[in-house]
């Protein structure tokens, strides 16, 4: 009968088992919000979790699956150029990420109303406006706006608001309403068919306009 050799190192242990090519990419440099809010480092560090938890948000919220998938779909192709090593490799590969990252900061393209000419505008840039014709209603301030399209060429609306108490909320949130709609159709071109309205904080009711200025009621009499 044989005996096993003193001097035999132990075997090693099996290794863990490949991860997905995703796995193995940098980190973003800085925190850039996508349009849902969601930090785009934090989704991409989730993405990239080998055993990730159950996360409702980043499951179905179709701006944390869409810049996860194009920055999977960019790493793959980044470490196929880096196995061929050509010269100048990394600076082109900078250049690509930061286009990248540019365009998820623009968030989803949404069509305009005329679908002949096939025009677009980013979800960010269209989001802003309509935030600020919100905040051109007194007593109230957008807190955030998202924008999803909603078939041919029609969007939808969904902002929450801060809102002051000193007139009847459903009278507020309508002219806000309204504002949206307005701005959306003559200042962006776009059909929006829906405005979904949810008030998350309250304001303090707008100065009286006699107030302002001096401080004196316009108007008095000596």
């Amino acid at each position: 009968m044989a005996l096993d050799d003193p001097n035999a190192q132990p075997s090693e242990p099996p290794g863990p088992p490949d991860r997905p090519v995703i796995h193995d990419a940098a980190p973003l440099e800085g925190d850039e919000a996508l349009t849902c809010g969601r930090l785009l480092s934090q989704v991409w560090e989730q993405a990239q979790d080998a055993t990730p938890t159950a996360d409702p948000h980043t499951m179905s919220c179709p701006q944390c699956l869409e810049a996860v998938e194009g920055l999977a779909t960019l790493n793959a192709a980044t470490r196929a150029l880096r196995a061929k090593d050509p010269p100048g490799l990394q600076a082109l590969v900078d250049r690509v990420m930061r286009i990248v990252r540019a365009e998820v900061r623009l968030g989803r393209l949404l069509p305009l109303a005329d679908a002949m000419l096939d025009l677009r505008i980013a979800e960010s840039a269209a989001a802003k406006v309509l935030r600020h014709a919100a905040d051109t209603v007194p007593g109230t301030r957008a807190v955030t706006c998202r924008l999803v399209p909603a078939g041919g060429t029609d969007v939808e609306v969904t902002m929450t608001l801060a809102a002051a108490l000193d007139r009847p909320l459903p009278g507020r949130v309508d002219q806000v309403r309204r504002s949206v709609i307005d701005a959306a159709g003559q200042a962006l071109g776009l059909a929006v068919t829906a405005v979904d309205i949810v008030v998350v904080d309250v304001l303090e009711p707008p100065a009286p306009l006699g107030l302002a200025g001096s401080g004196r009621i316009a108007g008095g009499g000596v």
